[in-house]
């Protein structure tokens, strides 16, 4: 073999590895880069920012027949009551009446205060009064009286007991609500099942408390409706 064809032969094979060569570098580069999967996100259109889709997206609502619930664009203005004889101004603020020691079942009433488009009143003043478990009321003190304001969503929660009955009443929590600078609206809740609501010349249907029993206490729902202005 002469040295023109040894030269010829080693151009040719330095050709072929070049080749070969440059097919890898391509091949490697073209490769997609695998990244760790992120958590899926859904957009939300209206603050457009991005939120992780849970298993459950329901709103925590026991009774869809509260006011403004489910949904609800609208309501009418919760029914006004007479205020009754034991009303007494200046109760102090407290959320929870439940005083240590007192007898009674426990009852936990949350809701929220709405105007009458639904949409929750901040800062909206609530007083409540009732009689203790046996039916009497403290008219000497502030005894299971009390007045809140609720939060910046219209939430509001009561701490007290399950009052009891006196004669020609039914079972009743009085209480006052106010949206800031409004009118004030006087009324009553009321509770399910109770044999006397029938005979209760001031008992109305509306202002029934969504209940729930447990072994040791009862759980409470109401959502206040006030004038949008």
């Amino acid at each position: 073999m002469n040295r023109k064809t040894i030269f010829s032969l080693v151009i040719a094979i330095s050709v072929i590895a070049l080749a070969a060569c440059s097919t890898a570098a391509s091949t490697s580069t073209s490769s997609p880069t695998t990244n760790p999967i992120s958590p899926t996100t859904v957009s939300n259109t209206t603050s457009n920012v991005t939120a992780p889709i849970t298993a459950n997206n329901t709103t925590t609502n026991a009774d869809p027949n509260l006011a403004c619930s489910g949904g609800k664009t609208s309501a009418t203005v919760t029914p006004a009551l007479t205020e009754g004889p034991y009303y007494k101004a200046g109760s102090p603020e407290l959320a929870n009446l439940l005083q240590t020691g007192m007898p009674g079942t426990k009852l936990v009433i949350t809701g929220y205060v709405y105007d009458t488009n639904c949409q929750p009143v901040a800062k909206a003043w609530l007083d409540f009064w009732q009689a203790d478990d046996s039916g009497n009321y403290d008219n000497s003190g502030y005894t299971l009286r009390g007045h809140q304001y609720t939060d910046a969503n219209g939430r509001f929660e009561l701490t007290t007991v399950v009052p009891g009955l006196y004669p020609g009443r039914t079972e009743h929590i009085h209480f006052k609500v106010q949206a800031p600078n409004r009118q004030i609206l006087t009324s009553q809740l009321f509770f399910p099942g109770v044999v006397q609501n029938d005979s209760d010349g001031i008992y109305n249907a509306n202002l029934l408390l969504s209940i729930q029993k447990n072994s040791d206490s009862w759980q409470g729902q109401y959502n206040f409706v006030v004038p949008a202005s």
